[in-house]
């Protein structure tokens, strides 16, 4: 039994030996690389960029209070449809106790000067029906009577416009009041009733009380980088696509370019806009994702061949021309000028034509 154990052993060492032999064999034999063959056709050759941006409305008003206080009533929501003058919101005044002192002293001062001149009216009518005083000093004391009443009512109504932002005169354009200065959609309505709200002024920009746009003025608004801007300009067309809404495509051109960049994480970037088709029967809403595709070169009915059988040394390309098929492939190594690109094929203007055969991928080893 020991007898069996020790041949089949040495059986399969010998297996063992000779097969890493066989194996050491066949890899020491040269290797044969078949490719596949690849011919130039005729076709275009379009370089283009793609700008990534989102849908924007041309003109997005924000609306803030004339004076401040506190939010007693709201008349729109996020989606209503307004006219310019519709009362979006009304405002309670909280008057300012200094604004109010001061008001308040301007009215006294105004009764006073009202009683002195009705005084001095009632004494120099007497005198005029007597004949005592000229009619020109009797009408001065009249007209300083009747500025009095006046200066009277005006402080009174100063007092009211602080106490509620409303005057007498013209409560119906009162400050109190928040209207939409365009014709357009609510987009935002970032307030609520009982909250305060400041008006602008030198040091403050005021609150937003509400956000309103044109939807039917939008634009695509979306950034290219400073190593195509150049090749940008105005009235370029481009194809705007939206990710919410695959069917929708819209063709446009450029109508502005930044001339100033923005540092965004490191790269330089340009704000680029275009007009958006709103007429397609789509509902485009404000902030949607938008892409953008414009054409930078392009060149029609060129001779090309996929540039992954181009070969780039230096300032030069080079192609691998097929010369002999008899025993196996040979190909010889011939220089082309080269346009453009798109990626994918680039165009050859000389060095070869449409019946050259040349070197393709790897398919095939023995």
């Amino acid at each position: 039994m020991k007898k069996f154990f020790r041949i089949l052993l040495w059986i399969i060492v010998a297996a063992l030996f000779i097969g890493t032999f066989v194996y050491l064999y066949f890899n020491s034999k040269p290797k044969e690389t078949y490719y596949s063959i690849v011919s130039p056709d005729t076709g275009t050759i379009e370089r283009t960029t793609v700008l990534t941006g989102k849908i924007e409305p041309r003109d997005e008003i924000q609306i803030k209070p004339q004076i401040s206080g506190i939010i007693t009533q709201i008349n729109v929501q996020p989606g209503d449809m307004v006219r310019q003058g519709d009362v979006i919101a009304v405002i309670k005044v909280i008057p300012d106790a200094s604004q109010l002192s001061n008001a308040e002293t301007s009215v006294n001062q105004a009764q006073i000067n009202l009683e002195d001149a009705r005084l001095k009216h009632e004494r120099n009518t007497v005198l005029y029906e007597k004949r005592l005083i000229s009619r020109e000093e009797f009408e001065n004391t009249l007209a300083t009577y009747n500025k009095a009443r006046e200066e009277l009512d005006a402080a009174r109504d100063a007092v009211n416009i602080v106490k509620q932002g409303v005057s007498r005169y013209n409560a119906s354009e009162a400050n109190t009041q928040v209207r939409a200065t365009i014709d357009g959609l609510v987009l935002d309505v970032p307030v609520k009733v009982g909250t305060s709200v400041i008006q602008a002024n030198t040091f403050n920009d005021g609150t937003t009380v509400a956000t309103i746009a044109d939807m039917n003025k939008l634009i695509f608004k979306g950034n290219v980088d400073e190593t195509e801007v150049g090749s940008l300009k105005v009235g370029m067309p481009m194809t705007i696509t939206i990710g919410a809404i695959p069917d929708y495509s819209s063709e446009t051109v450029i109508e502005y370019i930044s001339p100033k960049g923005v540092e965004t994480n490191g790269a330089n970037t340009f704000e680029l806009k275009a007009a958006i088709d709103s007429e397609s029967g789509m509902q485009l809403r404000s902030g949607y994702s938008a892409n953008a595709t414009v054409a930078l070169t392009r060149s029609d009915s060129v001779l090309r061949v996929p540039e992954s059988v181009v070969e780039f040394a230096g300032d030069s390309t080079f192609v691998y021309l097929l010369t002999d098929t008899v025993e196996t492939q040979k190909f010889t190594r011939k220089p082309i000028a080269t346009g453009v690109s798109d990626g994918i094929n680039i165009e050859v203007k000389s060095g070869i034509d449409s019946s050259a055969k040349l070197r393709g991928a790897e398919i095939k080893e023995m």
